[in-house]
């Protein structure tokens, strides 16, 4: 035989070819779009790092929960900028919370709606850190305990599914119990079970108001070289009752992503974070890439590494261009 007879080629002549062979597809419904909710009213501020993403007050969530319904997205991730902080982070469980406030408007408009509220305390403390300080560090047990406060906070307002991204050992567990002790026992956990301590969070420092006032996060969040250590981590909080675990961030780390997905074959969720968001907007608006056709190659990737659901900024950009192809 002088020429092959498998060509590869066959199968990518046009473009109904290829969609009829693809493998990995994307959906709409695989995306989950973070919002950043303040305390005040009459707010939609722009992030400057964050090109497209806003703050928004409560009052100007009905407009936004309207097109993000429109566009088929199913799930939103709610995070919170008080009017106040403290060192304890007390404004994450008050009944009249800013997230609070939001899940009760959101459900108010859209039943339906997926709401998830992300348990942490760096946006409410006024040092910054995702816990209770003691000796100039995080103190691990005193935190939980704080974190359970305000879960069960939002699972009362309405929330759909606790998200806790705090990274401290045993929380989810702490959680479990306290949940089902308070008749919360069919309300999910997504755990942030593999949360490095990354440099691409930066713009998200901006758009949640949660850099810390010292020190940095490497005690508590995963060290950027381990990927043994994710296993172990996402292997704890399935034990401790985790529904859905999560590696963060996603596109530096789709090693873990597929590992995870393979060892554990769970429900796996990826944070397709604020660095890998504005960089790419960043170079779109610069003219040196196809932001469109970057977006979409990145978000595949990210499914074809092993996530069921995407975390991610581009979730409106991505749902149109989806939508659109459709036609």
């Amino acid at each position: 035989m002088s020429f092959p007879r498998n060509r590869m080629r066959r199968l990518r002549n046009s473009e109904n070819i290829r969609r009829l062979v693809r493998e990995t597809a994307l959906s709409v419904e695989d995306f989950i779009y973070p919002l950043f909710i303040v305390g005040q009213e009459g707010v939609k501020q722009p992030i400057q790092s964050m090109p497209g993403i806003w703050q928004l007050s409560v009052d100007q969530l009905a407009a936004e929960i309207e097109e993000i319904m429109a566009l088929g997205i199913k799930a939103v991730l709610l995070f919170g900028l008080p009017e106040y902080k403290d060192a304890v982070g007390s404004a994450s469980w008050q009944d009249n919370g800013v997230v609070q406030r939001a899940i009760r408007e959101i459900k108010s408009h859209s039943p339906d709606l997926l709401v998830i509220g992300d348990v942490c305390l760096c946006e409410y403390t006024d040092h910054g850190h995702c816990g209770y300080i003691e000796n100039n560090d995080v103190n691990n047990d005193k935190t939980l305990e704080l974190l359970a406060r305000q879960a069960l906070s939002y699972v009362g307002a309405g929330c759909d599914i606790i998200a806790p991204s705090d990274m401290m050992d045993g929380r989810i567990g702490f959680i479990r119990e306290e949940l089902d002790a308070n008749n919360y026992q069919d309300t999910i956990i997504m755990s942030y079970a593999a949360k490095y301590a990354s440099a691409f969070y930066g713009p998200f420092r901006e758009a949640a108001d949660s850099a810390p006032q010292f020190g940095d996060r490497r005690t508590y969040q995963m060290d950027p070289p381990n990927i043994r250590e994710a296993l172990r981590e996402v292997k704890l909080d399935i034990e401790e009752g985790a529904d859905i675990v999560m590696v963060k961030p996603a596109l530096a780390y789709l090693d873990v992503i597929k590992a995870v997905k393979d060892e554990f074959n769970h429900p796996l969720a990826a944070y397709n974070v604020s660095g890998e968001y504005s960089m790419i907007k960043a170079a779109g608006m610069k003219g040196w890439i196809d932001e469109e056709r970057v977006m979409l190659e990145m978000l595949t990737a990210i499914k074809r590494a092993g996530a069921d659901m995407i975390i991610t900024y581009f979730a409106k950009d991505a749902a149109r261009v989806l939508n659109r192809q459709k036609m």
